[in-house]
Order: structure tokens, then sequence, then C-alpha cells
């Protein structure tokens, strides 16, 4: 049967990092699923390869996941691979972020990716791999991007929870954790106040290309959680020693 990738969040950024490097691998499947709302970047896309079928969706909307789950019932493919890259955030204190921002954060980088990781799975088999794009900010909270840390702390507890509960399927689940990224993210995050990464980040900000090589790599390992970047990694060890009051303050002054 033939084997299918979907990648969500793939008109830009990561995801779409994810569907070049997905392309020109040796173990690239016959078919590769792009989710996303911009159709127009979708088709873009689909012009490198006839494997890439482009998937117009919203995911902040139910309608979004119900065209995804209505395509899945009806081709019935074999999902080898489901790369979750969908995702937003907004900086700012919380009382300067509009009600809408904060349920879109949640809706999409939380409810989504689970709603559709539910409804993929009964559609993949022994060896299939799931990778969730998590970040380093779910290490520790952060004022200034409350919500988006706490939702990739999320992202962090379901992937390694849904990893214990697959196993037993021969399923396998990596979730990735990057700093900063050069993308169009700040830009979004900053509400186009910045689109250049300011302060530390923007010596430590990693290449989308390269990171979702090494992630598409930490998978075939079956790694449970994937962190890129030495700075990261440093992070990730002091996280569990850092007394979070002290981080707190840190971070707000800075």
């Amino acid at each position: 049967m033939p084997k299918t990738a979907i990648i969500t969040g793939a008109s830009s950024g990561i995801g779409k990092a994810f569907v070049k490097a997905l392309i020109n691998a040796p173990d690239c499947p016959d078919h590769i699923w792009i989710v996303a709302r911009r159709l127009d970047r979708l088709n873009d896309l689909a012009a490198f390869s006839s494997k890439i079928i482009p998937v117009c969706a919203d995911l902040l909307s139910p309608d979004g996941i119900g065209a995804i789950t209505d395509k899945l019932k009806d081709e019935n493919p074999d999902v080898s691979l489901l790369i979750n890259c969908a995702g937003m955030g907004k900086k700012g204190d919380i009382a300067d972020r509009s009600s809408a921002d904060i349920h879109d954060t949640i809706t999409l980088n939380c409810t989504a990716l689970s709603v559709l990781t539910r409804e993929v799975i009964p559609f993949m088999h022994e060896g299939a791999r799931i990778i969730n794009i998590a970040s380093s900010a779910a290490y520790l909270p952060q004022p200034k991007f409350t919500v988006y840390a706490a939702s990739k702390s999320y992202v962090v507890s379901f992937s390694r929870a849904i990893a214990r509960e697959l196993r037993k399927k021969g399923i396998y689940v990596t979730v990735v954790c990057p700093g900063p990224v050069e993308t169009e993210f700040n830009k979004l995050a900053t509400d186009g106040r910045s689109s250049e990464f300011t302060g530390f980040r923007k010596f430590v900000a990693a290449d989308a290309d390269k990171l979702a090589k090494a992630s598409l790599k930490a998978a075939r390992h079956k790694r449970g959680m994937f962190v890129y970047g030495l700075p990261n990694k440093a992070l990730h060890v002091a996280a569990k020693f850092i007394p979070v009051g002290l981080f707190l303050e840190l971070f707000y002054r800075g």
C-alpha cells in the first residue's frame, strides 16, 4: 500500500522546510499531504513534485480538522509520518493581548495538534512516526510570551505521554524543541514590529532547513525528545536546576 506523510503548517517556515527535506529524502513516502490555510503557497510547493498534494484547511476551525478527517476516511491512506508544525504565538504582556490571540494560540498549538493526531492514528501502522514541533520555550514559564510557552509545555507533555501509549502499536513519537528559528514567526509574533531576533537570540537562531533534516534523522532513530542546538541543550539542562522564581525575574527584566 502506498505510504503517505501529512505535514501541517506547510506553507512557510519549519513546515515548508520539512516538505523540502522529505521530498529529497531516500525514505520519502509516495504521497505528501501539505496542510495550511494559504492555497497559493501550497500550490507553489506542489509544483516541485507530483507526490505533493495540497490540502487547504484552517486548523483554527473545526471545519479545517473536518476536511482532513473526511479526506482520511475517503482515501484510507497508510500514514507513515505525521508532522505537526502548525503553530502560533504572540509576544507581550497578557493584559495587552486580545482574548482572540489567547484563544487562537491554545486552539492551534494544543487542541488542533491533539485532535488531528488522534484522527490520524487509526491510519498508522507499525513503524509509523509522529513529529511534534514544540520549543525551548517549553522548559520554563516565560513572561511576555506566556501563552505560547505554556502551550509548548503542553506539546512536550502530550507527546511524551502518547509515545508511551503508542509503543505497543510500534508507532514512534518525537517531540522537537528548537530555540529561535529564522522564519516568519518573529514578525507574526510581534505583529510586524520586528522581523529579526534581538539580543542573544540573533546569535543562536537556527536555519529551518537544517532543523528539518536533523529532526527527520532524530525521528528515524526513534528519539523521544530532540533538543536542537547546543545553546538549547544547555538551557534544557539548566532549566532542571534554575529556581523558577529567579528565571522569571531574569527573563522579565531582560
